[in-house]
């Protein structure tokens, strides 16, 4: 078994342990940070790389509750954007080392911001120098993020709904429940895909979603080019619709994310004209119609905004696939150490 096959295999109950350490010994610091996003004028969600797409999940739900929330590439709001004044900005950092994130701290703190720190490691210069920190409290991963990905998506989904206040018990205990399911279903998951034509090293894949599994999109082409260094785009699948469908031919792989309730016939007769102009398709979702793709990965029910920590697992178990299939090791870094502290070149290649 590979390193990353054992962190996905534990990353059901790693974020189990996440949300519940939040709600119990975390939860003083969870409603001061909600108590910060309501006083704030506005609201700034930062991370980069996997941070980055945790952080697009949380910038859906937020816009889905009707907060307005700013998603930011941290290089990007380091370099080219202002911060504005008084605002409460959400820094996500599995390490909370990463040069970008660092540095945005003496940004922040010239503009009065409010800084949340969502991390794994409280000893990190982000966190000693954050206004208030929510901890994961876990294992760290041995290096592709699996359960920091996950983790980081979702305690902070948990401060959205703090702050909207529409976090209730009833819902993070069906979190829980599907998430052991979840766990269960990996065996299955992992069968299923190994029994599939649709993994084909270099072939070129694109990854579609909607809502906040576009974040497990963009999550899984990254785990393309880090486990099993092959390219891959995501995009949401609305805008796939405008344009980059050019790109449909025999020999492309897609991975669609249905969701359980908006744009689901939409979406599944998207699957179907992809398969009819010879492009593979893979579904993930919630009781997917039989027969609908060339591989259809079925995930637990889960709770209404909350399927984005689900449906993550399943594409990560074929990137391990994959890369074992591609003559890869899934399990180590070729340029890039496993904390990114110098803007310049590419980290690691000297």
């Amino acid at each position: 078994m590979t390193r990353l096959l054992d962190d996905i295999r534990r990353e059901p109950a790693q974020i189990s342990r996440a949300l519940n350490f939040t709600l119990d010994s975390g939860r003083t610091a969870l409603r001061a940070a909600a108590d910060a996003v309501r006083d704030a004028p506005h609201t700034l969600v930062v991370g980069i790389g996997a941070s980055w797409n945790a952080a697009l999940a949380i910038h859906v739900a937020w816009n889905a509750l009707g907060r307005p929330a700013h998603l930011f590439d941290a290089s990007e709001l380091l370099h080219f954007s202002e911060v504005p004044p008084d605002s409460c900005v959400i820094l996500l950092s599995r390490s909370g080392k990463s040069v970008e994130i660092v540095r945005l701290i003496a940004k922040c703190r010239a503009r009065q911001a409010k800084i949340v720190a969502i991390t794994n490691a409280p000893e990190s210069p982000l966190a000693r120098q954050s206004d208030i920190v929510l901890p994961l409290n876990l294992e760290f991963d041995h290096s592709v993020s699996v359960s920091m990905y996950s983790a980081l998506a979702a305690t902070a989904n948990l401060l959205v709904h703090e702050s909207e206040g529409t976090l209730v018990p009833e819902t993070v205990a069906g979190v829980n429940s599907s998430l052991g399911q979840a766990a269960s279903a990996i065996p299955t998951w992992l069968q299923q895909i190994e029994e599939s034509d649709w993994l084909q090293p270099a072939a070129p894949t694109c990854f579609l979603a909607r809502g906040l599994s576009l974040a497990s999109s963009y999550e899984a082409a990254l785990l393309w080019e880090e486990a099993a260094k092959s390219p891959a785009s995501a995009m949401s699948t609305g805008s796939f619709r405008h344009g980059p469908q050019e790109i449909v031919r025999p020999g492309l792989r897609i991975g669609i994310w249905i969701d359980p309730e908006k744009m689901r016939d939409e979406d599944l007769a998207l699957a179907g004209d992809l398969r009819t102009h010879g492009a593979k398709v893979l579904l993930i979702g919630q009781r997917l119609p039989a027969d609908s793709a060339d591989l259809q990965l079925n995930i637990p029910t889960i709770p209404g905004g909350w399927q984005f920590l689900s449906d993550i697992i399943p594409i990560q178990l074929a990137a391990e696939r994959l890369a074992a299939l591609s003559g890869e090791n899934c399990d180590a870094f070729r340029l890039c150490p496993y904390v990114i502290e110098g803007e310049a070149g590419l980290p690691g290649a000297g």
